[in-house]
């Protein structure tokens, strides 16, 4: 099985899990949208976008952990997008990504873009992930990234997801 289509499946499982076994007293944000007002917004605008609750995400780090999000970010003529940070983890017993998502225009509307298998040894990396989104035009400007380092745990027959480090950071997408 190709690298690529074996890590969207088990990034995405692993997006699933994390929706099944959030905390009940996870909230989201202030500026998002319920999900009953988001599904109902998107069949108001005729829109194929699944409407998806937003949990919250840890935004800090254990100790000796880190991520972070370089404030410039490449968008080719393609529409391939490239974002680029580094990280740092240790203490892992699983397989560990640094996974990012972007959002233009609907800070609702997240595309993930790639995923970088990491090392987590306690030294600081760089990672890079690229990627399409689908479903809309990304332009040259500002942009927001969440970066995630996440470990997916063996516990039982199931790999569950650990959050390591996240980081929001506004970047301006350039050509090239």
């Amino acid at each position: 099985m190709p690298v690529r289509p074996a890590l969207a499946a088990v990034l995405g499982g692993a997006a699933l899990l994390t929706l099944a076994t959030a905390p009940a007293h996870a909230t989201a944000p202030a500026h998002a949208a319920t999900p009953a007002h988001v599904a109902g917004s998107a069949h108001a605008a005729g829109s194929a976008h699944i409407a998806v609750p937003v949990h919250a995400v840890p935004v800090h780090a254990a100790p000796g952990e880190s991520v972070t999000v370089d404030t410039v970010g490449r968008l080719a003529a393609d529409g391939t997008v490239t974002l680029t940070g580094t990280y740092r983890c240790t203490g892992n017993t699983g397989p560990v990504f640094v996974t990012s998502a972007l959002s233009q225009r609907d800070p609702r509307v997240k595309h993930g873009i790639g995923g970088t298998v990491a090392r987590c040894d306690g030294t600081t990396h760089t990672w890079t992930n690229s990627g399409q989104v689908s479903g809309e035009t990304l332009m040259p400007g500002t942009a927001h990234v969440q970066a995630t380092v996440m470990e997916l745990r063996p516990v039982g027959l199931v790999p569950l997801p650990v959050f390591h480090a996240t980081a929001d950071q506004d970047v301006t997408l350039v050509q090239g």
